[in-house]
């Protein structure tokens, strides 16, 4: 897992064509935008792990295990 520090307005980029901007914070909650390609799914993780019979999303390990 990547850890990174960002302020208000700050973003990071994520293959290119996926930006994540930390638009506020307020009372301990972040608030972010997230602007993608339609073609890439974006979905909360408990939205994600219903629409997946309860599945967790892979771990970084799992995603790095050769097949």
């Amino acid at each position: 897992m990547l850890i990174l520090t960002r302020r208000v307005d700050q973003s990071i980029v994520i293959s290119g064509n996926i930006r994540v901007r930390v638009l506020g914070i307020n009372r301990g909650r972040v608030t972010i935008g997230i602007s993608a390609p339609v073609e890439v799914s974006v979905l909360r993780e408990e939205v994600f792990a219903r629409e997946n019979n309860g599945q967790e999303p892979a771990t970084e390990d799992e995603r790095h295990v050769a097949t």
